[in-house]
């Protein structure tokens, strides 16, 4: 029997594409309908998670308008927000106000504190909306724009990825134009900027050594070390059975390894690049961080995978898929712990992991992981993988002195004198 449906954390105003966790506790989701004049609203909203009554829930804390601009795209530095919209990136600086900043008409609601699981608070309406670019239902959070830079230059403009250095010090954004385009984090001078792919860049990943991993529509996924080509991953190399230019990178993430404080993992999902009546299925590969030799290749289901999250240990992988479905994968042999089918009602845009910051463990209480989701319909969504069952060394030990001591007595009862 597989996972019940999973409880529904949030839902927006608008369609949801972006989502990161701070490690305080705040979930910050981001959307919008863009441009289009059709009522739809653009907004970064920041979410806070707590535990009430034994569940995980989630309240509107604050709402940030971003005018006629939908977040696509989004990275997390501590404080400081890139949020990746239209052609261009705007980064974003937020901090949480103390009580004593907070002004008299800005106390939190209490409405539903009271009630257990799930919490959701409707939108401010038009007419609630004052004269600034943001607002606040508790008065906690405050966000100023820092800067913006335009990072995607193609007749159809629009950065589809963007992530942050582990150091927080380099910012790389791709998009529709194939560039890749490296900045100092936050001021966002521009440090390098080149042609890696032809055709749009789907996902990049930050590693050591100043190494960049791109996966593009042109069916490549290439390592670079500043804008010199190290090498090229051919994930299909051992497997002789697919053909040439049937797959293609979907996303690539660098994930730790348990208890190996310096080995690395590199992630790519592979999707087929054209559906049909019978469609192939997508594949994970997992690949040494530093070499990047293919470890492990395992088929990961028929769905088309829309995203990937690693969680903060390395333990376990986050997927989402165009048919708004969710699932999560243990790292060390890629198989699947969980999955939900069509827990969204379309495609999810993101998933994202609870970290496993001080704040991060007690909100997870006691499962393993915490996995949510965003998808096109609003919706923000969580799904708990609970603690695996195992048996004791000290039980398994027993039963195993349990059962030699039978197998002798029945072979003595089965042969008298065997002993």
């Amino acid at each position: 029997m597989g996972p019940r449906r999973p409880p529904e954390l949030y839902r927006a105003p608008f369609p949801l594409y972006a989502l990161q966790i701070h490690p305080r506790g705040l979930a910050l989701a981001a959307g919008g309908g863009g441009a289009a004049r059709t009522g739809v609203r653009n907004g970064l909203h920041f979410l806070q998670l707590e535990q009430i009554g034994g569940q995980l829930s989630a309240s509107l804390l604050h709402s940030h308008d971003t005018e006629t601009r939908a977040t696509m795209s989004m990275a997390l530095a501590g404080d400081v927000i890139a949020a990746g919209q239209d052609a261009s990136c705007h980064i974003l600086r937020f901090r949480l106000q103390g009580p004593d900043e907070k002004t008299d008409n800005s106390a939190p609601s209490k409405a539903g504190s009271a009630e257990k699981g799930p919490r959701k608070r409707k939108a401010p309406g038009p007419s609630e909306k004052g004269e600034g670019d943001t607002r606040s239902e508790a008065g906690a959070v405050a966000v100023e724009t820092l800067c913006s830079v335009q990072t995607d230059f193609s007749p159809d403009a629009l950065q589809k990825a963007v992530r942050v250095s582990a150091d927080h010090s380099l910012l790389a954004t791709g998009g529709a134009d194939g560039f890749l385009r490296v900045w100092e984090f936050p001021s966002m001078k521009k440090v390098l900027e080149f042609k890696a792919h032809d055709g749009e860049i789907e996902d990049i990943a930050l590693g050591p050594e100043n190494k960049v991993v791109t996966a593009g529509r042109d069916f490549q996924c290439c390592v670079w070390q500043r804008d010199q080509l190290v090498l090229q991953l051919h994930w299909d190399e051992n497997m002789p059975g697919v053909p040439d230019k049937i797959y293609r990178y979907q996303a690539c993430r660098f994930g730790t390894v348990p208890d190996q404080a310096e080995a690395l993992r590199l992630y790519t999902v592979q999707v087929p690049h054209k559906r049909g009546r019978r469609p192939p299925p997508c594949y994970l590969t997992k690949w040494d961080g530093k070499s990047f030799l293919p470890l492990l290749t395992q088929p990961c289901g028929g769905e088309v995978i829309s995203c990937l999250s690693v969680s903060d240990s390395g333990t376990f992988l986050g997927l989402g898929t165009v048919t708004g479905s969710v699932a999560i994968h243990v790292s060390f042999s890629l198989q699947r712990l969980y999955y939900v089918k069509e827990a969204h009602g379309i495609v999810v845009t993101d998933v994202a992991f609870l970290p496993e910051s001080r704040r991060g463990r007690e909100l997870l209480a006691e499962n393993e992981a915490a996995l949510l989701s965003v998808a096109v319909d609003s919706r923000c969504k969580l799904h708990l993988l609970p603690p695996r069952r195992s048996f004791p060394v000290w039980l398994v030990l027993l039963l195993c002195a349990g059962l030699v001591v039978a197998i002798v007595l029945l072979l003595q009862l089965a042969f008298p004198g065997f002993l």
